[in-house]
């Protein structure tokens, strides 16, 4: 008999938590996340989403066994940005069985029906914000740091329960050194025409760390807000993403670009930690994964530029294009063997086309699904 339950407590949290390293114990591409960091993503006392919206966690069993998870949510600062009544599913794990599938869904789909809500959209964890997306398209490697990874049969699970697609994004693959020469001397003369405009783009100061993350927060919020998806996040997440971002940050692979002292852009790209992730069993640090990870760190192969965005006004005057040869002529010279771009909404040309003139190549896709409810 297949149950399912409320995350209660502590015990119920750390089943819910672990049952994806039994699922994923035979896959190779599986990296586990860091146990702490999910434990505290769940904690209403230490996520501040929890201040302006819910979440309940729910696990399935089956002869005492944990076979599933999901998590029923409601985003009420998304609600009220895009004037809808959606809820979300997100943490969408399940062993290959139709049935309990079902029953998890059917869970979700009860809260959301009782919480007065007309459609649910997932997978996202809490938002689009953190970690989102179905993966439908490119299984033969690991996930990229703060990318999704997932079983092939959810995408038919999904679909057989009345899921359909709402939007696709893409990450796109890129070889630092099959960057084309002309694009690099094209930037530096686009780099040198925005001087003249007044526009300069330089490293992050972290010094000053805090202070840039507050105007990093306003660029943000104004920089996405037509997107599909978007939210706007609060100060206290901002802040909280920027304590956690600080953590991997590498100073040469974040920059702002400023006209006459005023940030207009930023671009943000992150080593990919995964590469160690990979190898902490269960996500545990103790005892011999923050040994790991200290270690480790100078090795990393890998980065995601994970964030680049340019104020309206200011777009279309080649900011992107110097962000992106910046990031890969700095990725050259720390010998930086593979990097992805990710995510990108299918919609946004603006974002996909210049990606596609400089050689990157999508290489895996990701679906957010949404269903209606009657």
């Amino acid at each position: 008999m297949i149950t399912v339950k409320k995350v209660e407590n502590k015990a119920d949290k750390a089943k819910f938590i672990d049952f994806v390293h039994d699922l994923y114990k035979d896959d190779s591409n599986y990296v586990p996340e860091l146990f702490i960091a999910q434990s505290d993503l769940m904690n209403p006392a230490k996520n501040p989403f929890f201040k302006h919206s819910k979440a309940d966690l729910f696990i399935a069993e089956k002869d005492g066994k944990v076979v599933g998870r999901i998590a029923a949510i409601r985003n009420n600062n998304y609600n009220e940005f895009t004037n809808t009544k959606v809820g979300f599913f997100g943490f969408f794990d399940v062993i290959n069985h139709y049935d309990v599938a079902k029953k998890l869904l059917d869970t979700v789909t009860d809260w959301v029906k009782n919480e007065k809500l007309d459609s649910i959209i997932g997978p996202a964890n809490f938002s689009t914000n953190e970690t989102c997306g179905l993966l439908i398209d490119g299984y033969d490697s690991p996930p990229m740091v703060m990318m999704t990874y997932n079983k092939s049969y959810y995408k038919d699970f999904l679909e057989k329960y009345g899921y359909g697609k709402q939007m696709d994004l893409v990450a796109y693959t890129l070889d630092p050194m099959d960057m084309p020469e002309k694009l690099l001397r094209l930037a530096k003369g686009v780099e040198e025409r925005l001087k003249r405009k007044g526009i300069t783009i330089r490293k992050i100061n972290m010094k000053n760390f805090n202070q840039e993350v507050e105007r990093v927060k306003e660029i943000y919020n104004a920089a996405w807000d037509k997107n599909w998806g978007f939210v706007p996040m609060t100060d206290d997440e901002f802040r909280h993403m920027g304590k956690d971002m600080k953590m991997i940050l590498d100073q040469d692979f974040a920059y702002v670009a400023e006209q006459n002292g005023k940030m207009i852009g930023f671009s943000l790209t992150i080593p990919n930690v995964n590469e160690i992730f990979i190898t902490i069993k269960r996500g545990r640090l103790f005892p011999t994964g923050l040994f790991k990870l200290l270690m480790n760190k100078s090795k990393i192969r890998s980065v995601r530029v994970i964030t680049l965005g340019v104020l309206e006004e200011h777009r279309k005057l080649g900011i992107d294009v110097v962000f992106y040869a910046m990031n890969m002529e700095t990725a050259r010279n720390k010998k930086i063997k593979h990097a992805e771009a990710s995510w990108i909404l299918e919609s946004n040309k603006e974002m996909n086309s210049p990606l596609l003139s400089i050689n990157a190549k999508p290489y895996k896709k990701y679906r957010i699904f949404e269903k209606k409810l009657g």
